[in-house]
């Protein structure tokens, strides 16, 4: 990419057509990263400040942030599209349960120890199923969340069924644990959102944005595409298996059905859905809309959910770039810049 564009201004020098500089940064993303700033603080700092009760919204709203974020990363560039991530958060939660419950690891450590199992978890998973496409691969993701749970239900050493408590958070006062868990929950959107950000303003992103628009035009200019996606499955294993450390740190309890949720995958596809796939904006204003509504209408159960799928049908078909896309249609504000402009240097 550096050659191409050193080759491509060297004509221009020789005709002196004003030189260019690259412009990424946009006074919104000025404004949005100081925001940003700003709410990591407030989430590190909540038990100075905010009830038990709200600690335990937010840390909830910000686990839906990265587990959403993560299958962003995977259906809107990688294109990969699993329902099966409940996987990553249940083997993740539970061997953050063994450190700390059977094993006598501080449980805060235990949370960040417990992301080797995710990764580890997603190395033979993608062996598997990266020979297959589309439907065929979610199924796949979902049979293997759906294995994970049937083998710990009878697993004895995890207690099977019945779960697990996590009873050494006893020996921890309120306070103690609520600053535990909140600078968690900023390590982790920090770890989950920022470090998209970061990785889409790299080479690797220019890469992924190829990838997404035409995988074979990407590899056809040297994009290793499988490598790519290989990564990005990693990648996403980790931070969705850190939310899931992290939510049911603060549960102090876990069972097979709630760890291994197949609402998990849900609740991940109607965030970025809604919101706007493939857009980090879209992720926060989804994942806003599905915690409000949770809060607001989930006393209807069944008709609920039924609406949900149905707003996530509307804008599959309606409005394919979720509202954030509706959004840059009327103004052009990006809250995480990541397009390259070449602007003309009158310096």
């Amino acid at each position: 990419m550096t050659q191409a564009f050193a080759t491509a201004s060297a004509p221009a020098a020789a005709m002196d057509l004003p030189p260019v500089r690259v412009q990424r940064q946009t006074l919104s993303g000025v404004v949005a990263m100081g925001l940003g700033i700003v709410a990591l603080l407030a989430i590190a700092a909540m038990p100075f400040w905010a009830s038990q009760g709200l600690i335990r919204d937010v840390v909830e709203l910000c686990c839906y942030i990265a587990v959403a974020q993560m299958w962003n990363l995977l259906a809107g560039y990688a294109g990969l599209v699993s329902v099966g991530q409940q996987a990553f958060i249940g083997v993740s939660a539970y061997m953050m349960f063994v450190m700390a419950q059977l094993w006598g690891i501080n449980p805060f450590v235990a949370v960040v120890l417990a992301m080797i199992a995710p990764a580890l978890l997603a190395i033979p998973t993608y062996g598997l199923l990266h020979r297959l496409d589309g439907p065929y691969f979610a199924i796949g993701t979902w049979v293997i969340a759906e294995v994970l749970r049937l083998g710990t239900s009878v697993f004895g050493y995890v207690n099977g069924g019945a779960g697990m408590s996590l009873r050494v958070m006893t020996g921890y006062s309120p306070m103690e644990r609520a600053i535990g868990v909140s600078l968690l929950c900023a390590l982790m959107l920090l770890v989950t959102v920022g470090g998209s950000y970061w990785l889409l303003r790299s080479r690797y992103g220019l890469a992924l944005i190829a990838m997404r628009d035409n995988p074979v035009a990407a590899a056809s200019q040297g994009v290793n595409v499988g490598r790519l996606r290989f990564l990005i499955w990693v990648a996403a294993a980790i931070g969705t298996g850190l939310a899931g450390a992290i939510y049911f740190m603060a549960q102090l309890r876990i069972t097979p059905p709630s760890a291994y949720d197949p609402s998990w995958a849900n609740i991940a596809i109607f965030i970025v859905m809604v919101g706007g796939l493939g857009s980090l904006e879209g992720v926060l204003i989804g994942a806003l809309i599905y915690f409000f509504a949770e809060r607001w209408f989930g006393e209807y159960g069944a008709t609920y959910m039924v609406v949900l799928g149905l707003l996530t049908v509307f804008m599959a078909l309606f409005a394919r770039g979720g509202l954030w896309g509706l959004i840059c249609k009327v103004v052009d504000a990006p809250w995480f810049p990541t397009r390259r402009r070449l602007m003309e240097d009158r310096t």
